[in-house]
């Protein structure tokens, strides 16, 4: 297809699609709304829909009242069973595809229903939208001129019963359409390799011969294999391997420890990079505007949003609230209603919303992926912006960490014991880990609190990782690739005592 032609369809799906999102930007609590009673409508003669009489839900208070908040432990026997082939259980057409997910490093798997729906209505569209507020905030973008790099962890994908799981990714890559499979590299047959390391050499034999204009992938793994890309090609920086890329679309963690690295193999005041929210369950924000860090909270992709306060989370006081009832700089539980089958869903994960009109967010972590042992409630949005903080003073570059508690133990108080893997370590290793503990100090009062003349924990105990060790973690977990990601913090130990082991 001609270039100029491509421009002009995506030129014209960009002026439609833009009228629509102002839509829901000048009336995002009735969008909500009508979103929710048309997905009850959609279901009412599903096995759930029947079991709560959703016939009968004419309004949110009624909503709430009936069908009882969930996790994917109390779903699980419905979903095994639509994996063996049932059907009208919570969705009312057959669900051909699930995808398999830890969200963290965890062996238990979880198996997301993704319905046809929520393929095109959903992950495509938000897809579509990157790229019309890319280009709307862009005028001059030539990313049509070449191809997308797309890094994602996908492995092929596995029949059971009539049904297929895997990895979001390969379902995603699996359904391509036209406009996305030509405008993409590598090929599906590449993306889907299963063996991340010969995947790896694979991508860049069949990319560098490429006009790559951006990038799509996890910060971390994506990191690697530009790297990669760097040692085989013997140059300098990325632009001398793709002189046309324009920008990076990101998503998955925070981009917050790698961006200093990136800026060096991507020497350009003029390189844009975007960020994406999305899961398994569904595609939620995008950044829409250059320079930023907020992402807009996408209200029409068939997701009902409510929103459970981190401050009553797993209380007897808990309370979940809807959009409309959200405010600024509160950190909240996500919970989701979809198009993709799941009702009153906690996805586990947490976000701040920056703004209210229109609804913004950033993403602080995750409901397990916290230190809550001596009420510190150390999230990770908390721990990025202190380590930071501290490279910067201290002139260094972190790889990867994970932090977890030191309990109490025969009158020992507890504190926090970190391993960190350096790209560029500091001079002094005692003094980063001062500086550590005093700026989550400055930047979390409730751990000050607990840290005040080490009334509860003591200062925070700093291990060096060698170099590779996080990496080695992963391989032995069988967890290389785009979509597995290190817990940062964790209320146990499992993951820092099988880490400290290994670096001895």
């Amino acid at each position: 297809m001609p270039i100029p032609l491509v421009n002009s369809i995506a030129s014209w799906f960009l002026k439609k699609r833009i009228s629509q999102i102002e839509h829901f930007l000048e009336n995002p609590n009735e969008v909500q709304l009508e979103l929710l009673m048309n997905l009850l409508i959609t279901a009412k003669k599903t096995e759930l829909g029947l079991q709560y009489d959703f016939a009968t839900i004419t309004n949110y208070k009624t909503f709430t009242e009936r069908i009882p908040v969930t996790t994917y432990e109390d779903i699980q026997p419905m979903i095994e069973r639509a994996r063996r082939g049932e059907s009208n259980i919570f969705w009312p057409k057959p669900i051909k595809w699930f995808a398999k997910s830890s969200g963290t490093t965890n062996a238990k798997s979880k198996f997301i229903p993704v319905t046809d729906v929520s393929l095109e209505y959903c992950h495509y569209a938000a897809s579509k939208d990157l790229l019309c507020m890319y280009l709307n905030n862009n005028p001059g973008a030539q990313l049509f001129n070449g191809k997308s790099l797309r890094l994602g962890g996908s492995k092929e994908l596995y029949e059971q019963n009539g049904t297929y799981y895997g990895d979001l990714s390969a379902i995603l890559i699996d359904n391509l359409p036209l406009w996305a499979e030509f405008s993409s590299t590598p090929s599906s047959k590449v993306s889907l390799m299963g063996d991340w390391e010969t995947k790896i050499d694979a991508i860049i034999k069949e990319t560098l011969r490429e006009n790559v204009t951006s990038l799509a992938g996890v910060p971390s793994w994506m990191l690697v294999l530009m790297n990669e890309v760097l040692e085989h090609t013997q140059k300098g920086n990325l632009f001398e391997v793709w002189p046309n890329l324009e920008a990076y679309f990101h998503g998955g963690v925070s981009f917050a420890p790698y961006e200093e690295q990136y800026r060096n193999i991507l020497p350009s005041s003029d390189f844009k990079y975007y960020e994406i929210y999305n899961a398994s369950e569904g595609f939620f924000a995008i950044q829409d505007r250059n320079d930023s860090d907020e992402l807009l909270l996408m209200l029409d992709y068939g997701i009902f949003y409510e929103f459970i306060p981190m401050q009553t989370f797993h209380t007897p006081n808990q309370k979940v609230i809807p959009l409309s009832e959200v405010e600024v700089d509160q950190n909240y539980a996500v919970v989701i209603t979809t198009n993709g089958g799941l009702w009153r869903y906690m996805i586990g994960d947490t976000i701040r919303f920056t703004s209210t009109d229109p609804y913004r967010v950033k993403v602080t972590g995750r409901t397990k992926h916290h230190i809550n042992v001596f009420g510190e409630e150390l999230i990770i949005e908390n721990a990025e912006d202190a380590l930071r903080r501290v490279c910067t003073a201290t002139k260094s570059k972190i790889a990867e960490y994970t932090a977890g508690p030191i309990f109490m133990h025969n009158g020992e108080k507890g504190a926090h014991e970190w391993i960190i893997e350096f790209n560029k370590a500091p001079e002094n290793i005692d003094e980063f880990a001062f500086l550590l503990d005093e700026a989550l100090q400055n930047i979390n009062s409730d751990y000050e609190a607990k840290r005040f003349n080490n009334m509860t924990l003591n200062s925070l105990k700093l291990n060096v990782a060698r170099s590779g060790l996080f990496y080695e973690w992963l391989k032995k977990n069988d967890k290389l690739g785009g979509q597995h990601k290190i817990p940062r913090l964790s209320n146990q130990r499992m993951y820092l005592d099988d880490l400290l082991q290994m670096n001895q």
